[in-house]
Order: structure tokens, then sequence, then C-alpha cells
């Protein structure tokens, strides 16, 4: 009876940590039970067969472990739950845009410090360097760094 109970532990450790690395990814409660399954079925090993069977159940759980994972990597199931799509949008570019420093325009939103103004009839987002400003204040372009317009309340 001992030796089925420790080898339905180790069965359960195994599915428990493919469950945590392919369905579940992250450290979850799948991760927690299986080491909790494995650290059980080797204590049980070891204190009700002794110490070479707990040598062998360790070496046996260990290899499950990593056989099962290599097999299902290795095998197209992995490739049939896999996401395959692109991503074919881009960022606005600001190069297109004629926003120069010194420009004048209002807010057309609330600047949480992010937010949109309307500059020279052009809806761009810029960055508050004045803090919260609402929506239809009059800011002026104070610089353009990294593609980030930065704006200050007039």
């Amino acid at each position: 009876m001992d030796i089925f109970i420790i080898i339905i532990l180790v069965i359960a450790a195994v599915l428990l940590f493919m469950v945590e690395l392919f369905i579940i990814p992250g450290i979850s409660l799948a991760s927690f039970a299986a080491v909790t399954c494995l650290v059980v079925a080797n204590y049980l090993a070891y204190v009700d067969l002794g110490s070479t069977a707990f040598v062998i159940t360790l070496i046996v759980s260990l290899a499950a472990t990593l056989v099962t994972v290599i097999l299902f990597m290795r095998s197209k199931t992995l490739d049939r739950v896999s996401l395959k799509e692109t991503i074919n949008s881009s960022v606005e570019n600001l190069k297109k845009t004629s926003v120069k420093v010194g420009d004048e325009g209002v807010t057309t939103t609330r600047l949480a410090l992010v937010g949109y103004a309307n500059i020279y009839n052009q809806i761009v987002e810029v960055t508050s360097c004045d803090g919260f400003l609402n929506a239809d204040t009059p800011v002026k372009v104070e610089r353009i760094t990294n593609g980030t317009i930065y704006v200050r309340k007039q």
C-alpha cells in the first residue's frame, strides 16, 4: 500500500508540474501542490521503506518530471496551443507630425501628466511639464524628446 501511495503522489506531482508549466504559468497553487506531493512521496519512501527506497523515489520522480517535460516540448501539442498571430499595428510616428518646439495649442483632454492636445489642428499625445492640466487649457510645446512632446501651460 505504501508503494502505491508513493507512485500516486509522484504521478500527481508530475501532472501538477505540467499544469503549472504549460497551462497556468507563474507561481501558483499547482506548483506548491506539485512540490508538496514530491516532498511527501519522498518522505513516505524514507520513513516507510528506508533510505534506499528514498534515493530510488527521488531519482525516479526527478527523471519522470524531466522526461515528461522533454516529451511534451517535442510533441506537436505545444504547437497546437501556442499563439501564432503577429501584430501588424504600429505606434503613431512623430515624424508624420509637423509639431515643433514653441508651437502653441489647446489640450483636448485632461492632462494627468499625459493626454491629448490640439496643436495647429493636429491631435497629438503630449506630456505635461506643469503637472495636471484641465481640458481646454492653452499650452506651448516646451521640448520634444524621443518622440514625446512635452508641453507647458501658457
